[in-house]
């Protein structure tokens, strides 16, 4: 079992915690003391009933929980004063606070016997390097031939597969391919160190996880932000990419566009971001959440906007979408030679409809569908999803 919490992931087939796929140095009793009180989150235990779980009821002072606690929030950069994490229950013990995702163990034999039994895909982590040196995270999920899904904005391999805002997309997906997702550089669990966040770097990211897989021909699917580098990639290398799908993407990001005040939006939102993403208070998180899930259950647009915090720093998120900001990809649109299909939803308010159209228009022969939906990431409820869902299986198996 996996237990997911903001950029933490503590393992029990394993028995390690990690931050963003790097192991963090614990002792064993922290970890069982850490496994105990997030699994028993759903209620504050008292310090009789860590000691007969973590200690086997054995004679332990006082000094030496408060220790080991103090060990806890260390390992997962909390305090006593901030307790994000292990909250002191005073005259009681404590509690686990931090929202908690459980997943599965996500081994290849699990995703093997999953596919066999007909139960649900399970995902299989990796890394490998891009041709910088930027460690980046890459996950296999279901059988059959390959689908590559180019990165976007913001991922995080663990928490997108377990989220309402992802799971029914990827899950399907999976269902019917062999799955390959990644983290960007500097998103999830790839590595967040990192200065350029150009195209040109992005899609070498790509290439590398394509390359370690050994895929020498394959669809790619690209969704929102990550059109961009699908095209790039299906333009720079023509004889991979078989088959090409754009969901809510564009060929001129917003620095690059003749919308009134496309430049002075972008620019604010980036300092919204730097100003105030990583704070606890969820109002800039949620604006963003509101401009590409606008109609989608409260359950969802609570998950997209705490996912937000999760899958990037403040400083990352910014940077990132200042760099897609800068892309402009209409020179190479001529040059895309696999049968493409593009998807666009009609009152997107995070890119613009013509966005869409205008991408379509310029890659030959391309299909352009129209979704009549405000929802740049359609929702599971969305009415529009399963028209989406259908018409993407029957493009890549005609």
């Amino acid at each position: 079992m996996r237990y997911l919490f903001d950029a933490f992931v503590l393992d029990t087939a394993v028995r390690e915690l990690s931050e963003r796929g790097a192991t963090v140095k614990i002792e064993p009793k922290v970890f069982e003391l850490l496994l105990y009180l997030v699994e028993n989150r759903n209620r504050a235990v008292s310090k009789d009933d860590v000691v007969e779980a973590v200690w086997d009821g054995r004679f332990i002072s006082e000094a030496a929980v408060s220790s080991a606690v103090r060990s806890i929030r260390k390992a997962l950069g909390d305090d006593g004063k901030s307790q994000r994490y292990v909250k002191t229950v005073h005259g009681h013990g404590f509690r686990f606070v931090a929202p908690v995702v459980e997943a599965g163990a996500g081994h290849a034999a699990a995703t093997a016997d999953a596919a066999g039994s007909g139960g649900p895909p399970v995902q299989d982590i990796r890394f490998c390097h891009s041709a910088d040196g930027t460690r980046i995270a890459y996950a296999l999920a279901g059988s059959g031939s390959p689908l590559v899904k180019a990165s976007n904005w913001l991922n995080h391999l663990e928490f997108d597969w377990e989220s309402p805002v992802w799971k029914h997309f990827f899950k399907e997906l999976a269902g019917a391919y062999q799955l390959v997702r990644y983290d960007a550089r500097g998103n999830g669990l790839s590595s967040w160190d990192v200065a350029d966040f150009s195209l040109d770097r992005q899609v070498e990211d790509l290439k590398a996880v394509v390359d370690t897989l050994g895929l020498e021909t394959f669809p790619l699917l690209g969704l929102s932000q990550g059109c961009a580098k699908a095209i790039a990639f299906a333009a720079r290398y023509p004889e991979r990419v078989t088959k090409l799908v754009l969901l809510g993407g564009y060929a001129r990001g917003w620095r690059r566009r003749d919308e009134p005040d496309s430049v002075t939006v972008g620019e604010a939102r980036c300092a919204l971001i730097r100003a105030g993403w990583g704070s606890d208070n969820r109002a800039i998180r949620q604006m963003f959440t509101t401009i590409y899930m606008p109609d989608a259950p409260a359950e969802s647009q609570m998950w997209f906007t705490d996912l937000q915090k999760k899958t990037a720093s403040p400083e990352n998120a910014a940077a990132i979408l200042m760099a897609h900001g800068d892309v402009d990809v209409r020179g190479i649109l001529t040059e895309i030679r696999a049968p493409t299909l593009v998807f666009h939803s009609r009152n997107d308010v995070g890119v613009p409809y013509g966005q869409g159209q205008e991408l379509a228009a310029g890659i030959r022969d391309a299909r352009f569908v129209t979704l009549d939906t405000p929802n740049h990431i359609l929702p599971v409820t969305d009415p529009a999803w399963p028209r989406c869902l259908r018409l993407i299986h029957e493009f890549l198996k005609a």
